[in-house]
């Protein structure tokens, strides 16, 4: 997020623009938001490698609150919006988060959240006025210095990716002792791959608390663009913002383009997409029709990715790479990639196995030795996040599953532990299952099937109040959308829940188990 040379040469370029309203923030105004705000965050007492947290919806105040970590040394996590209270607890005491950012349409969750994060010792909200929790952003920052914190040092935001356990794991990368304006390794390669370049225009559809928006954000920034920042996707208001801003770089998530496609011929029609250049997805594989569609509509323009937050390793291909290889996630570029067998065997070409990587980049799970250990091969070269695949006989891998039962809906990853550990608690349940299913627009959805107790009988009524009851506990996007009930759920004889037969027979004969 650091616009480096760019806020002197183009003082008066737009750094970004908010999509609903047309608010455009320059470069210069940009720079010294930036700056008072990094300066608040020394002020308070933050020194290179301590934490702070944002918590907030995408608006204009989003870049700032992570440029002026990326400035001063620290690390900074941009929590899931849609998280409660609880949720947000959690990680801002397992990130030792010293300072939280907030918006006013967060202000009651994150309210409740600070009441156990005792070492948050500093609350802002961005957009609101100051009361007994919470600091004013124009208050605490109006005296402030508009120039740069001396001796500007590079932060790096340490993202959370949820785990089979259910509780969701920080992904730290080191962070090299050097000046922001030189990027990480990552994102050079990133910049190249995807074709960034000065003056581009950058059209953000998705929730800046992901990763790849984060990483694309960040580049185009640093390139000297404009980034677009929707505050929520809608693919009509999508496709008018190409043509109004001249774009010519985007990110989705394969939803995106399913939904694009559903649009009327007339809407699809009218859309000027003559300034794009290069559109990357990633998130979860591209159903094959729909990416031969996308590419005969949008062109040859279309990059697909296959990596983890975590940084093990990197895929790619480019169109006419995907079309000579229809299903493939691409070949890889960052780190070694091994299939292997449960027994850490090699698979030969067109077997499926776990997806191991020589570590492209290195991480571990803040906090949290056991389970950065889990990810590792035992004898400590490889490491994985339970993806299943095979590669081809040129190379190109594709996904067939996931070991760990993770469910992509939408592009957001949702681990069904979490879920499961909630419902097993609730007086009329004996067992629990949550999987993915398949969802025509969100590629899955999430399933519960339910072993009730015997006392309580299977009905459309129990289904109802246990989906309310994960509501009451768990982000929106957690929660089953449908239960189903079985007499007693497949158990092997170590206790150990039998999943795929259950998740089987709603999969069907599907070549794949991810759409």
């Amino acid at each position: 997020m650091y616009p480096g040379k760019y806020a002197e040469a183009h003082p008066d370029r737009a750094a970004f623009v908010m999509a609903s309203t047309g608010e455009a923030v320059s470069y210069r105004d940009y720079e010294a938001r930036s700056n008072r705000l990094a300066h608040l965050l020394q002020q308070k007492g933050l020194k290179r490698k301590d934490h702070y947290s944002i918590y907030m919806e995408n608006n204009a105040w989003y870049l700032e609150s992570c440029a002026a970590g990326e400035r001063t040394g620290l690390y900074y996590t941009c929590v899931n919006s849609y998280l409660t209270a609880e949720e947000l607890a959690y990680i801002l005491i397992n990130s030792e988060s010293k300072i939280l950012i907030t918006s006013e349409a967060k202000r009651k969750v994150a309210k409740e959240a600070l009441k156990s994060c005792p070492d948050v010792t500093f609350a802002i909200v961005v957009d609101g006025e100051s009361d007994e929790t919470f600091t004013s952003l124009a208050e605490a920052t109006k005296d402030l210095p508009a120039a740069p914190v001396e001796n500007e040092r590079l932060g790096l935001a340490m993202l959370y990716s949820s785990g089979t356990t259910g509780k969701p794991k920080g992904i730290l990368r080191p962070l090299p002792d050097d000046a922001p304006v030189n990027a990480i390794p990552l994102y050079v390669f990133l910049q190249n791959l995807w074709l960034y370049r000065e003056d581009m225009i950058y059209l953000s559809p998705a929730p800046l608390y992901h990763s790849a928006p984060q990483a694309a954000v960040n580049l185009t920034i640093r390139q000297g663009g404009t980034v677009i920042i929707m505050e929520k996707f809608d693919p009509e208001q999508y496709l008018d913002l190409i043509g109004k801003y001249k774009v010519t770089h985007s990110q989705l998530v394969p939803t995106m383009f399913s939904r694009m496609l559903k649009l009327p011929e007339e809407v699809r029609a009218r859309a000027d997409l003559s300034t794009l250049e290069t559109v990357v997805h990633a998130a979860a594989p591209c159903p094959v029709q729909v990416k031969e569609q996308m590419i005969n509509w949008w062109g040859p323009i279309i990059h697909e990715y296959y990596g983890a937050t975590e940084g093990l390793g990197f895929t790619a291909c480019n169109s006419e790479e995907w079309l000579a290889h229809s299903g493939t996630v691409g070949k890889v570029l960052l780190g070694e990639l091994h299939i292997l067998d449960e027994k850490m065997k090699p698979c030969p070409s067109g077997v499926s196995g776990t997806i191991w990587f020589k570590t492209a980049t290195e991480f571990e799970y803040f906090n949290d030795p056991e389970r950065t250990k889990e990810a590792v091969s035992p004898d400590g070269t490889m490491s994985t996040v339970g993806d299943v695949g095979y590669i081809d006989e040129d190379n190109f891998l594709y996904l067939t599953d996931r070991a760990t039962f993770m469910i992509v809906s939408g592009g957001v990853n949702i681990y069904p532990q979490e879920c499961e550990n909630l419902l097993i608690t609730h007086p009329k349940v004996a067992d629990a299952a949550v999987f993915g299913v398949p969802n025509e627009d969100f590629g899955e959805e999430v399933k519960a099937v339910i072993q009730p107790m015997p006392d309580f009988p299977a009905c459309e009524e129990l289904a109802s109040e246990l989906i309310s009851f994960c509501h009451d506990h768990l982000s929106p996007q957690k929660c089953p959308r449908s239960v189903d009930f079985e007499a007693e759920l497949p158990r092997l004889p170590t206790g150990k829940l039998y999943k795929r037969i259950l998740r089987d027979k709603y999969w069907g004969d599907r070549k794949s188990r991810i759409v």
